[in-house]
C-alpha cells in the first residue's frame, strides 16, 4: 500500500509544481524518479519520453503511467496517472473560476508573461539534458539537428520525425557494428 501512496504523491508533487507540459516537467521527474526514488534510470526516462511521444495522449501522463506500471503493474499505472493529473484538474478549475475576473489587470498579464518565460527556460533545460544523455556521436548530432529543423519548421509531423530518427539511429548503429565486426 505504501508504494501506491508514494506513486500518487510523487506524481502529484511533480504535476503541481511544474508548468509548461511534459518537457518542462523532465527536470523534476529526473530529480524525483531517478535521483530520489530510483524507480528508473536517466536512459529509461528517455525511453519513456520517446514512447510517450509516439503514443496518443499527453506525454507526461503517458510517462507517469509507464513508471507506475513498471513499479506495480496496472494499478500502479493508474495510481501514478491519477497522481499526475489531480493537481492540474484542481489548479485549472480554480484558475478558470477566478481568472476571467482578473484577466484584464496589468499585473496578472505580467505574471502570465513571466510564467511563459520560465516555461521556456524549463523546456530548454530539459532539451539540454536530453541532448547530453542521448547524443553520443556525430550521427546523433546530425539526427538532432535535422529533427530540430523539421520540428521547428513543422514540415513533418512529430511522430514521423521520431520514427525516422529511430530508424536512422538503428541503421547507423547497424552499419557501425558491421564495420567494427569485419575488422
Amino acid at each position: 500500500m505504501k508504494i501506491y501512496i508514494e506513486l500518487f504523491l510523487t506524481f502529484a508533487k511533480i504535476g503541481a509544481f511544474t508548468f509548461g507540459g511534459g518537457y518542462a516537467m523532465l527536470p523534476m521527474l529526473q530529480k524525483e524518479v531517478v535521483d530520489k526514488k530510483h524507480w528508473a534510470t536517466d536512459e529509461e526516462i528517455m525511453d519513456y519520453y520517446a514512447v510517450g511521444q509516439c503514443t496518443p495522449g499527453v506525454i507526461f501522463v503517458n510517462t507517469a503511467t509507464f513508471i507506475g506500471y513498471y513499479q506495480k503493474g496496472i494499478i500502479g499505472g493508474i495510481i501514478a496517472t491519477l497522481g499526475v493529473v489531480f493537481p492540474s484538474i484542481v489548479i485549472i478549475s480554480l484558475i478558470a473560476s477566478i481568472l476571467q475576473n482578473f484577466a484584464d489587470i496589468e499585473i496578472v498579464q505580467h505574471a502570465l508573461h513571466g510564467i511563459r518565460i520560465a516555461v521556456c527556460i524549463l523546456v530548454l533545460n530539459a532539451t539540454l539534458k536530453l541532448f547530453k544523455t542521448g547524443v553520443k556521436d556525430l550521427t546523433g548530432i546530425i539526427i538532432f539537428i535535422l529533427s530540430l529543423v523539421l520540428t521547428y519548421t513543422s514540415i513533418v509531423p512529430t511522430i514521423v520525425i521520431v520514427i525516422l530518427s529511430a530508424i536512422t539511429g538503428i541503421l547507423f548503429s547497424y552499419i557501425k557494428m558491421k564495420k567494427g565486426g569485419s575488422k
